[in-house]
């Protein structure tokens, strides 16, 4: 059980170090700061999608009994959120590294709101951390508190994770178009209305 918690607890620490990461992008002010986040929020997506990746091929490939291979059985949930990182929010954070890196001129240029709206979209923070949540489960059965196999417990632990998920994308949603309302150019009064009449 010691070897299986040791292959989940860095495949679980990194996704929850995405999820937190991911969170906090659309609060950053700084170009700057908004481009180095975002390569960070990068490296860490690819390297939990690459170890949620080598341990499911892993348990693909072992004799069935191997810590890999229950390992690899564990992290069945977190396998669906995770290809949809790999499909969609990487390349959503590819995208925002870019845009940031374009304003990006001098130390302290402000981040404009799309590029925060762009941040709080919820293809970039929801799927990560949904992921992140989906890891909990097999970090704590390796732990040896198997929740599923006492009565009573699976199903309210089922609806607070459907909750939890449900209030998360409500957030990302909310935020995202909170700043998107913000990048919305207000249309300019007519010169010719404001200035003296001509007859």
């Amino acid at each position: 059980m010691e070897s299986q918690l040791a292959i989940l607890l860095p495949v679980a620490a990194v996704w929850l170090a995405a999820g937190v990461l991911a969170d906090r992008l659309p609060r950053l002010r700084d170009a700057g700061a908004l481009r180095r986040r975002t390569g960070w929020l990068l490296a860490l997506a690819m390297t939990g999608v690459t170890l949620v990746a080598a341990v499911t091929v892993g348990g693909l490939f072992s004799a069935g009994t191997a810590p890999v291979d229950r390992a690899a059985a564990a992290l069945a949930l977190a396998t669906g959120p995770a290809l949809v990182v790999a499909v969609c929010s990487l390349r959503r954070i590819r995208r925002l590294r870019a845009g940031a890196g374009a304003f990006d001129t001098a130390p302290g240029t402000p981040a404009p709101h799309g590029l925060r709206a762009a941040a709080a979209h919820p293809l970039v923070g929801l799927p990560l951390q949904v992921t992140a949540l989906a890891t909990m489960p097999a970090v704590i059965a390796a732990a040896g508190a198997d929740l599923g196999a006492e009565p009573g417990v699976a199903g309210p632990a089922i609806t607070v994770g459907a909750l939890a998920v449900a209030a998360i994308g409500v957030r990302h949603a909310l935020r995202h178009n909170r700043l998107a309302e913000r990048t919305q150019q207000v249309a300019p009064r007519s010169a010719r209305a404001t200035g003296p009449l001509h007859v």
